[in-house]
């Protein structure tokens, strides 16, 4: 039999020859000559097919087709045992490495695995901290509520201020200063506050990626692992023909890590961002709120100020119509005297003109212009001049009087202003800065 080198998958197809009618086969016969056969039936005929010589030929061309055979056979089972045992050796060796590539593949999946875990954990931390950092922003803005409405209030109260109080004083700048600093801190906040959000989303949709790869490499580590522990005696072991080639959209090695890698750096990075992002806020939370408190002090000590400048100036003003009505008392009394001494002088007036009508009728040379005559007439003269000057000493009096009483209506007024001033600074807009919140609730703490 001849070696052939071709492994048939299947079996060939029978050859098959097309019938057709075979020539007919031409016996030459041999006669015989030489010896002769008994009966004269038989004569010029051979008693047999074959001679002796081809018998031995076709003999011996059998030994010699047994021993190729068998020596072809006895080869080939040689060779047979070489392959079978060559190819046991070929798979144990490669299933053996290929137990080893799956279990460092499984070391790898493994140590990328830990690393998204604990970035995937370490983002969700950061995040939570994060959402508490906005939280207390939140909350310092609905604090900073509470100061700009006592400072807009005040505002508002201190416009009902009296002419001449309604002045633009220290403390209104302040409170202006205060309300200003309000709202600058206000859109600041606000700012924060929505870069906090974006920040939050990042760190969520990271952590997202992560979690993604993190739950793909636990799949294909429960995958390779389940791989890893197959063998030949396993019995969920079956053929599948069309598994061993390579998918389009296969990854690499190197396009595999890098991923991983990527999704880890952006996560970092996102996390590092967050981490900065919460030392911000926290810087701002501190200096707004020490800022906030230290204009609320500015803003109460310009206001005991204020109210000390009110009070001086009520009690000044205290002082000064004490004085006033006092000295009103006495102008009054002043002309009271006056109005006397005026009509005092009325009697002696008459006095003098009487007698100087009564000496007028005296008779003939006897209306002489004697001493009696010129003291009378200068008599009535020194009681008119001193009536004039009494009158108008009198005028001078009653206009101080109206200046007096004008005074101490102003006087009056002035402190009624200042009082209400007084009021308005110390009862309504102090007692209403006693809402202020405290550091704690501008930090965001309460």
């Amino acid at each position: 039999m001849a070696q052939t080198d071709v492994l048939l998958t299947k079996q060939p197809a029978p050859q098959m020859v097309p019938a057709c009618e075979l020539p007919h086969k031409l016996y030459d016969v041999a006669r015989n000559t030489a010896y002769t056969s008994s009966g004269l039936a038989t004569a010029g005929f051979r008693s047999a097919r074959y001679l002796v010589d081809e018998w031995f030929q076709n003999c011996y061309a059998r030994y010699h087709q047994a021993f190729a055979d068998r020596d072809q056979s006895e080869r080939q089972r040689h060779e047979s045992q070489q392959l079978v045992a060559a190819t046991e050796a070929l798979a144990q060796r490669t299933q053996e490495d290929s137990t080893r590539k799956v279990g460092a593949r499984l070391q790898d999946m493994h140590c990328w695995k830990s690393e998204l875990q604990h970035e995937v954990s370490e983002l969700g931390t950061e995040t939570d901290l994060l959402l508490a950092q906005k939280q207390r922003l939140e909350r310092t803005l609905d604090a900073t509520a509470v100061p700009f409405s006592i400072a807009t209030d005040n505002l508002q109260c201190r416009e009902r201020r009296q002419h001449p109080d309604l002045v633009r004083d220290h403390v209104e700048l302040e409170l202006l200063k205060e309300a200003e600093l309000i709202r600058n801190i206000q859109e600041l906040l606000k700012r924060t506050i929505m870069q906090a959000v974006n920040q939050i989303r990042l760190n969520r949709e990271h952590k997202e990626t992560c979690e993604v790869d993190w739950s793909d490499k636990v799949e294909a580590y429960n995958v390779d692992q389940t791989c890893a522990l197959y063998h030949n005696q396993s019995t969920e072991v079956q053929f599948y023909p069309h598994t061993a080639k390579f998918e389009e959209s296969a990854s690499t090695p190197e396009t595999w890590a890098r991923f991983t890698q990527e999704n880890l750096y952006r996560a970092e990075r996102e996390r590092l961002a967050s981490v900065n992002l919460r030392v911000l806020i926290d810087c701002i939370l501190r200096d707004t709120a020490e800022d906030l408190r230290l204009q609320c002090d500015a803003v109460n000590l310009a206001f005991g100020r204020r109210c000390e400048e009110l009070e001086d100036a009520c009690h000044k003003l205290k002082n000064h119509l004490h004085k006033t009505l006092r000295e009103i008392t006495d102008q009054e009394h002043n002309i009271a005297a006056l109005k006397q001494a005026i009509k005092d002088k009325e009697a002696p007036l008459k006095v003098a003109q009487t007698r100087l009508y009564q000496r007028s009728h005296r008779p003939n040379v006897e209306l002489c212009r004697d001493a009696a005559q010129f003291r009378l007439v200068s008599e009535v003269e020194e009681l008119n001049m001193s009536l004039v000057a009494l009158k108008e000493k009198l005028l001078e009096a009653e206009q101080s009087l109206r200046n007096l009483e004008d005074t101490r209506m102003n006087l009056e007024k002035d402190l009624a202003v200042k009082t209400n001033s007084l009021v308005i600074d110390r009862q309504k807009c102090m007692t209403h800065r006693a809402r202020y919140p405290t550091i704690l609730q501008l930090a965001g703490y309460q």
